[in-house]
Parts: structure tokens; C-alpha cells; sequence
């Protein structure tokens, strides 16, 4: 499986390593956000009373500064237990609060990218695989929002490393020079490695979702894997991408706990420059050099700025990897930019459902019109040459039209443009004489419910598979079920309605699956219904039974159906023959048996 780099806007990709968007995270929690950065600014500083309390408790005990000798050892105790008590508290709040505060910027990316997934055209698949897509769901946004984590404590190691050196330099202006210079070295390190930094994260989010997404492939075509004697090839395959994700993880995972040795060694580095430069100071102790709770102070804030060279070392590395997260999940929304994925988000608010308009649901403006008006509809796919030109159509309330051609006609594009799961470029739609400006929102239930080629059922119950969170009693799920032709089979199912189908409904057969979602489109008691190739997984007599049970009534149906076969074609009020994606022939079966040579060769 090889990775497809998507081509993205100039707006798109996420400029100065990911720093602008996660600083369109915070600004997305203007209170939770400077809340959590106080606190933890404070948790970085406080350790800093801890080398000035050793300050003054040793000057006290040599006698250095009589001003210091109240410091006892029970009032030393008594300080560091009160430390002791508000940094745990301190903590304790600080956890809890941007625990909250990194759940809700995670939450909102995700929905920001279901969002604009759910906004794009629903016949048009996502480009990656669905490995690919929860890797992006899951992993990207966990790696975004570690550096948002880590903002706030590169924001206190900042304060707390200045307060240290400002301690220190009134000491000895030198040696706090020279102690702190292994950080500064430290962090023009990690900053010249930046764009390795970020090459290297790359490289390793690609091969990992490679994998990801050829893992799952296999695991939803074992059947055909098997068939075909193919379980070496698919293992020999699984092992290369393997052996290239572990090169890119190594590297990747080398750098980056290169650079957080480096950060944690400088403390101890600093620590030992100041033992060298300053053991003569120390030894002539007095006004001419160090004393011993200078030494003290020295050593205790240069052991705690090593934490925060370390964090600081980090969140430069990590702002870097954030950016290519930042990147590959904007790439996911396809045609969006990263201020559409860090949008301000309240988790409260429910994501928009497309609901046809009850001001326009059965509107009638003219008596006379039909149902449903296609003229002109054209919609060619943007990847490949096919497509539908210039089609007209329309089908009276009661009728049964058929669409109908070879394979690559333009039968499925035809009905997903009319339902709004593809776009229009050219062309009108109207419902009982009414133009349908959108759609993708208008004709939906209980306007038209749907049934595509290939059904999907989910792994719960055939149930919930068929009510999908809508309210529907057990009589109207039988009732749907029973014109669907699934009485026999539910009846011999250990569950009934409550059986559990597997996933992707793989319990089940395919006829099984296909009249399940039939079932499941019926339940809505749309005006139209709309099936595409339906009957394909049927045999003749469940076939026949079908069509008798959705026309052969008082209230029959209305349905627009893709159909190659002679029992819906024969029933069919309206045919419309399809060749490369124009109408060709229109009429009833027996019209265009006698009229039409490509309806001839379709009905053999």
C-alpha cells in the first residue's frame, strides 16, 4: 500500500510548524485555557521558594547573614511542609482542570473533521482508507494535543528558568552565565533540528497509517484472501510495511528521546561548570566569594531549570510533529484550511442532521405536476470520464420507473446526483412542481429515503440497523420487514429483532442484507423510495414477491429503481435506458422491446 500525498490550498497547509492553530486552540477556551496556564506557571515557580528557604536555613546556620538565622530547623520543616501541601494542591487542581480543558480541543478537532466529512457529498467516498481515517481521528489529534499540553509548562519552565537566572546572576552574574548556557545550547539544537524533526514524525505517521490501513483491508477480505491461496503474498506484503513503519518509528523515536536526554542532561552539566568554576569561591567563603546557601541555591535551581530545559527542548520538538498532525487532519477535510478544523467547538451543541424543511414536506403548488421533475441533470465525476448529461425524467405519484443500461451507464450516479449525494453541475430537480434548490437536504425523509448497491449494516442489532435512532414501534417493523420478504427469515433468527448481524451485517446473507436495508428505508414512510439495483442478490420467486408487495395494493408505492433485470423491467410504468451517461430510449418494456436495439441487447 503506498500513501498518496494529497495536494492541499495555500491556506491549508499549517504555517510556523503548527503554531498557529494551536494557538487558535487556546484562543477557542478563552477561560478554561489562561486558567490552566496560571496554575501551572505557579506549579513551575514554586519550586524555586525551595532553594531560597536552603538559602537562608544554611547562611543561618554559618552565621553568613544574621538576618537569616530565624531559619531553625522546625521552621525549615514547617515551610516545606506548607509547600509541601499548596504544590500538591496546586497540581492536584492544575490536572484536573486541563485534563478538561485538552478533552474538549481534541473533542472539537474530531467533530470539526466529521463535520466536514458529513458536509461533503455522501456518494463521495473519503480518499483515505477507514485504518487511515481513525488513525487521523485518534492519533493525529492525541499527538495536536500533547503540544497543547506542553504549551503550558514551556510557558512556566520559561518563567521559572528567568526567575532562577535572575536569583542566581545577583549572586554571581558569571556563573549563572555559564550554568545556563548548556540550555540555551540545548534549545538551538532542537531548534536547528526542527525540520528533521518534523521529516522524521512524517515519515513515521505515514507508515503507521500504511499499516493501519492495509490491516484493515485484510481483515474485511479474508475471504477472499483465502479463496484465492493468497495468505503469503498478503503476509509478505504486511511484513514490508512493517520492517519500513519500524525504520521510520526508530528514527523518529531516536531523535526525539535524543533531544529529551539533551534537555535533561543540562542541569547536571550546568551543576558540574558551577562545582569547577566555583570551588575556589566556595573555599574562601565570605564577602570575597560563594557562601554555603549561595552553593545550595546554585545547585537546587540548576537541578530544577534542567526540568525545565527538558520541557522547553520538548515542546519545541513536539510543536513540530503537532504540525504534521495538524496537516494530514486538514488534508482528511478535504477542501478545508486549518481554521476550519480548530473552529471554536461548545461540545454541548449537536452537530446539524440535513432534515428536509417541514414548511416544504408534501407542499403541493401544482396539481398537475409530478412527483418528481428531473431536466438537464448533468454531473460528471471529477477522477474519471464517466458521468450523466443532460437527463430528463419524472415519475408520477404510484409509479414504478426503472433506469436501466450497461455497466458504466450512469444509473447510480444518475439517482445519487437526483438524491444530492453527488452535485449538480447543470440541470433542475423539482418536487410536486416546486425547484429543489438543495438536494442533498431536501430529499431526504420522509421526502425519499434511499437504498444503495451495496448496503452497509452496522455490528448491533437488526433492530437499531433498521430504526438507525429514529422512533418506530414493533408494528411498523414488521410491517416494513414483511414487505421487504423477511417475515421467513426473521422468524429463523435466534433473536428476532434483537440479533446481533456482525459487522458489516456479515451474519446475514446478501439478499438478506439487501432486503434489510430496504426494510430500513421503508420504516421512514417516505413519498418516494428510491433502490438501486435492489434485486440483484434476489432470487426470482423473493423477486416477485417483493414488487408484488410495494404496488400490488391500494396505496401502491412510488419508486425510482436501477434494475437490469425482466421482473422489474416488466412491471415497470416508465424505462429509461442510459448509454454513457445519456438517456437513449424512453418508454414502457413493451414500447422500447420493438423500438429500441440497446434495450433489446439489455433484455437478452
Amino acid at each position: 500500500m503506498t500513501t498518496t500525498t494529497h495536494a492541499r490550498g495555500p491556506d491549508a497547509t499549517t504555517t510556523a510548524g503548527g503554531l498557529r492553530p494551536l494557538l487558535r486552540l487556546m484562543a477557542n477556551q478563552p477561560v478554561r485555557y489562561p486558567i490552566s496556564l496560571a496554575v501551572w506557571t505557579l506549579n513551575w515557580t514554586w519550586p524555586v521558594m525551595i532553594g531560597v528557604i536552603a538559602q537562608q536555613y544554611f547562611d543561618g546556620l554559618d552565621g553568613t547573614s544574621a538576618d537569616q538565622a530565624g531559619w531553625t530547623l522546625v521552621t525549615v520543616v514547617i515551610a516545606l511542609g506548607a509547600y509541601l501541601l499548596v504544590r500538591l494542591a496546586g497540581i492536584f487542581f492544575g490536572m484536573w482542570w486541563h485534563a478538561r480543558l485538552l478533552f474538549r480541543a481534541g473533542a472539537g478537532m474530531q467533530r470539526s473533521m466529521l463535520r466536514r466529512i458529513f458536509a461533503l457529498p455522501g456518494a463521495r467516498p473519503v480518499r483515505e482508507s477507514p485504518g487511515e481515517v481513525v488513525s487521523r481521528f485518534r492519533d493525529d489529534v492525541e499527538h495536536t494535543t500533547e503540544a497543547l499540553d506542553l504549551s503550558v509548562d514551556f510557558t512556566g519552565s520559561i518563567v521559572s528558568a528567568t526567575v532562577s537566572f535572575v536569583l542566581l546572576a545577583r549572586i554571581d552574574p558569571v556563573l549563572a552565565m555559564v550554568a545556563f548556557a548548556p540550555m540555551v545550547v540545548v534549545l538551538l539544537v532542537v531548534w536547528t533540528l526542527a525540520n528533521r524533526i518534523r521529516r522524521y514524525r512524517e515519515s513515521a505517521r505515514e507508515t503507521t497509517e500504511a499499516v493501519a490501513g492495509f490491516l484493515g483491508e485484510t481483515l474485511s477480505a479474508t475471504q477472499s484472501i483465502k479463496v484465492n491461496g493468497a495468505e503469503r503474498p498478503v503476509l509478505d506484503r504486511f511484513a514490508r510495511l512493517n520492517d519500513r513503519r519500524r525504520v521510520m518509528m526508530v528514527r523518529d523515536r531516536t531523535l526525539t528521546a535524543a533531544t529529551d536526554a539533551m534537555g535533561q542532561t543540562t542541569g547536571t552539566v550546568g551543576t558540574g561548570l558551577v562545582l569547577l568554576l566555583a570551588a575556589g569561591s566556595l573555599a574562601r567563603g565570605g564577602a570575597a566569594g560563594l557562601s554555603v546557601g549561595d552553593f545550595a541555591l546554585f545547585g537546587i535551581l540548576l537541578a530544577h531549570t534542567s526540568f525545565a530545559a527538558f520541557f522547553i527542548g520538548t515542546f519545541l520538538a513536539r510543536i513540530r510533529q503537532a504540525g504534521v498532525s495538524f496537516d494530514r487532519m486538514v488534508d482528511l477535510m478535504d477542501g478545508s484550511t486549518w481554521r476550519d478544523l480548530t473552529v471554536h467547538s461548545e461540545l454541548e451543541e449537536s452537530l446539524p442532521v440535513p432534515t428536509a424543511p417541514a414548511t416544504r414536506v408534501g407542499v403541493v403548488d401544482r396539481v398537475d405536476a409530478p412527483l418528481l421533475a428531473v431536466r438537464g441533470l448533468t454531473h460528471v465525476h471529477p477522477d474519471a470520464a464517466g458521468g450523466i448529461h443532460d437527463v430528463d425524467l419524472q415519475v408520477e405519484r404510484g409509479q414504478l420507473v426503472v433506469v436501466t443500461g450497461r455497466v458504466g451507464a450512469g444509473k447510480t450516479t444518475l439517482l445519487q446526483t437526483v438524491l444530492g449525494l453527488l452535485p449538480a453541475e447543470r440541470g433542475t430537480i423539482a418536487w410536486h412542481g416546486r425547484t429543489v434548490d438543495d438536494p442533498a437536504r431536501f430529499m431526504v425523509p420522509p421526502v425519499a429515503a434511499y437504498t444503495p448497491q451495496v448496503p452497509r449494516l452496522f455490528s448491533m442489532a437488526l433492530r437499531d440497523n433498521l430504526l438507525m435512532g429514529t422512533d418506530g414501534d414493533d408494528e411498523r417493523l414488521w410491517a416494513a420487514m414483511d414487505t421487504a420478504t423477511m417475515t421467513r427469515d426473521l422468524a429463523t433468527m435466534p433473536d428476532g429483532l434483537d440479533t446481533m448481524v456482525g459487522p458489516r451485517g456479515m451474519r446475514l446473507s446478501g439478499g438478506q442484507v439487501q432486503r434489510s436495508a430496504a426494510a430500513r428505508m421503508l420504516v421512514r414512510g417516505a413519498e418516494l423510495v428510491v433502490f438501486d439495483d435492489l434485486s440483484s442478490a434476489l432470487d426470482v420467486e423473493t423477486e416477485a414477491a417483493l414488487w408484488a408487495r410495494l404496488f400490488d395494493v391500494d396505496e401502491p408505492a412510488t419508486a425510482l429503481v436501477v434494475s437490469h433485470r425482466r421482473p422489474a423491467l416488466a412491471r415497470a410504468d416508465h424505462v429509461v435506458v442510459l448509454e454513457a451517461g445519456r438517456v437513449v430510449a424512453r418508454g414502457t418494456a413493451a414500447e422500447l422491446r420493438r423500438t429500441s436495439a440497446a434495450f433489446r441487447e439489455l433484455w437478452g
